[in-house]
Formats: C-alpha cells, structure tokens, sequence
C-alpha cells in the first residue's frame, strides 16, 4: 500500500481537506474535499460561541455541547469515507495534518461569552477540535502546525526554498482545477510535510 495523509485547514463550520501521497519524491493530491462540521451550514451553527451569548446560561451551555458532539461525528464520517475510498487504489491514510491559529487558551466557558475576542477564538477552536478527535477515533496520529510558522517549518524539513514550495503547491491545482484556494494550498503543504516526516 502507498501512504498518503490527510492536511486540514479549518473555518467555522467547515476545513479544506486534502489527501495527499507521494509519487517519485512529489506530492500529488489524491482528494480534496469541502469537509462539513454542522449538518445545517447556518451562522447559527457555524458559530456557535457567537449564538451561545444571545441565550440564557444553561441552554448556551448544552447548546455548544451539541454542537461540538454533530461536529466530531461528520469530522470522523468524513475522515473515514475518504480513508475507504482511497483503500481502493490501494492507499493507506498515515496521519493527518492539522493548522491552527494563535493556539491561545481559553478560560472557563462565562469568561468566553463575556469577550467577543474569546468568542472568536473558542468557535474556531471548538471545530480544529472537532478534526484533532476524530483524527484520534480513527486511530490517525495528528501533526499540529500553526500556520504562521507553516512555510518556514515545510522549507526547514523538506529542504526546499519557500518560493518553490509555494509554486509547487499553487501549481498542483492547475490539473485538478477549481477550487483551489489558500485553504487546499496551505493544506496540501501541511499534508506534505507531514507525509516526510
């Protein structure tokens, strides 16, 4: 079997997931998929911190809760569809890539809904969460990589100058066609480098 890995790139509601391999030392991109967290894709449930502060105390708590379990269970149905899918072909899912943001801590959950700040934070964390377990359930190990530090971590361990990883990436979406934004790119480099290690 070939190996291959997952790079996820995260939103509210929704991560760019790419499956990327290896063939004679070059990534090729085996699936891009528009991953969805909440089965219905309204601000409501796409931002659920933000929904959680106009309701009172203990539903915003359940709430959230609910959100978070809906978000695990299609983040693994995802991550296991596409591993099956890819078994035909004769592809092993080795890992998975996982960018975050600033990786601030949280406080107590009143503390959240007290700071719109916070609140930003905790729905995007809540959802990078949701692809950290279940790439745990599906017994995938999870490489953490802020994206800040992204390009000059991929140029360090691939040995390669920024500017070509850059263009590499940008140019694999030329065959596969739209879309093909910073989400897939950034994801497909996380995949990558994650692929080599």
């Amino acid at each position: 079997m070939q190996k291959a890995t997952f790079g996820f790139r995260v939103h509210s509601g929704w991560a760019a997931m790419v499956a990327v391999s290896l063939e004679k030392g070059e990534p090729v991109v085996l699936v891009r998929r528009k991953l969805l967290l909440v089965k219905t894709f309204s601000y409501t449930f796409r931002q659920p911190y933000h929904t959680a502060e106009k309701i009172p105390p203990v539903e915003a708590a359940e709430f959230v809760r609910g959100v978070e379990k809906e978000s695990r269970e299609l983040a693994l149905a995802g991550i296991r569809a596409v591993q099956k899918e890819l078994s035909v072909p004769n592809y092993k899912i080795a890992g998975c890539a996982l960018l975050l943001a600033s990786g601030r801590t949280l406080p107590e959950f009143e503390k959240i809904l007290a700071s719109h700040a916070l609140i930003h934070t905790a729905d995007g964390k809540l959802f990078r969460e949701s692809i950290r377990h279940s790439c745990a359930r599906a017994k995938l190990s999870l490489t953490a990589i802020k994206e800040r530090d992204l390009l000059a971590e991929a140029a360090k361990r691939l040995k390669k100058r920024p500017e070509y990883l850059t263009r590499k990436v940008a140019d694999l979406g030329k065959s596969l066609g739209p879309p093909w934004t910073q989400d897939e790119k950034f994801a497909t480099l996380a995949a990558w480098l994650t692929l080599v290690q």
